[in-house]
């Protein structure tokens, strides 16, 4: 059973052209009385339009709660791109009650799943479920998508895929991802179709999951939302093709909290923060910190080489003033004494 107090969040994969805005419009319609958050990953003209889904925008799912990532494949920006957004997300007030997120055509789930184990994000937000979404029609057809041609060139267009997959592949990892598969355009699909291409998901999926037609993204929120799957937690089930590629292992990481004195100079410890992300390939950088003649505290966050910082709220007097940051790295990158030292110096401490 899902932890409660997580945010649950479904993910929504299939290839441009799938139908998957289609999907989100009717949940956003059909809430069943949740505050929803969206992520969108998009890129180039060729993304889906997050526009459209910002038109459909409500009392249950403000502009504001709709995002766009629209620097690259979701699974090849993990650490510089997704995290904060989620975190972001996260932060809403209120707080959402579910979050959906639609991946590009050419995103690969399992990377993705993997990333909810990240240490900033693992304890407070886990993935409801993975909804595949199939072109009933292309399916039955052999071809999965509907227009072929048109997703190799988003591929092509889309610079950050560092990937080289072929759309059959793609395929197969979105459906072994699953937990529920639906078959979008059931009505030109017909009786005939849809059984063709429940034979070929039927072939592809590792294990037995729901496969259900659907027509204009109608289908009852309650068969979708809330399964409490947990699927960061049931990698296992769920093989991939790049289950070996080391550039898609993004669960093997660390962190490391840091205990600092009052700092005198911000600027100084930001500069060391960016060191550090150049020559110990830290990742991200999040925590607060005593500044020396301030009576606020200061938040810090960093992703790379990007350091962001600002003063949130005064210390309050059972306080004690000091600074703890905490560091995330890959695993075998991650050596709190020598970040220490990097920081303490720019410290002078």
């Amino acid at each position: 059973m899902t932890d409660l107090a997580k945010i649950p969040v479904t993910v929504i994969t299939g290839f441009l052209g799938s139908g998957k805005t289609t999907l989100i419009r009717h949940l956003m319609r059909n809430p069943g009385g949740k505050r929803l958050a969206i992520l969108v990953n998009e890129f180039g003209a060729l993304g889906v339009d997050g526009e459209i889904l910002k038109s459909c925008a409500d009392e249950s799912c403000p502009v504001e709660n709709i995002v766009e990532m629209t620097n690259g494949c979701i699974c090849c920006t993990v650490a510089d791109d997704f995290i904060p957004t989620i975190e972001a997300l996260m932060t809403r007030v209120p707080k959402p009650d579910h979050i959906l997120i639609e991946t590009s055509g050419l995103a690969l789930p399992k990377p993705l799943l993997k990333a909810f184990d990240w240490p900033a994000i693992r304890t407070r937000i886990t993935v409801d479920g993975v909804i595949a979404i199939a072109d009933a029609e292309a399916v039955a057809a052999g071809r999965f998508a509907a227009d072929p041609a048109l997703v190799e060139t988003q591929r092509i267009a889309d610079t950050s895929v560092d990937h080289e997959t072929p759309l059959s592949e793609v395929f197969e990892d979105q459906i072994n991802c699953a937990d529920i598969v639906l078959l979008s355009k059931a009505d030109l699909a017909g009786d005939a179709g849809l059984a063709a291409a429940r034979a070929v998901i039927e072939s592809k999926s590792p294990r037995r999951v729901p496969i259900l037609p659907i027509t204009d993204g109608v289908i009852d929120p309650l068969v979708i939302l809330g399964f409490n799957a947990a699927a960061e937690n049931d990698l296992g089930a769920r093989p991939s093709h790049h289950d070996a590629d080391a550039d898609h292992e993004h669960d093997d990481f660390n962190s490391a909290v840091i205990d600092l004195p009052e700092c005198a100079d911000p600027e100084l410890l930001a500069d060391a923060i960016r060191r550090l992300a150049r020559e110990q390939h830290i990742l991200r950088v999040k925590g607060y910190v005593a500044v020396t003649g301030k009576p606020m505290r200061m938040l810090v966050q960093a992703v790379g080489e990007r350091v962001r910082s600002q003063f949130d709220r005064p210390w309050r007097k059972d306080e004690l003033r000091t600074s703890r940051l905490v560091v995330i790295a890959e695993r075998d990158h991650i050596d709190p004494g020598a970040i220490r030292a990097t920081l303490c110096d720019a410290l002078g401490a």
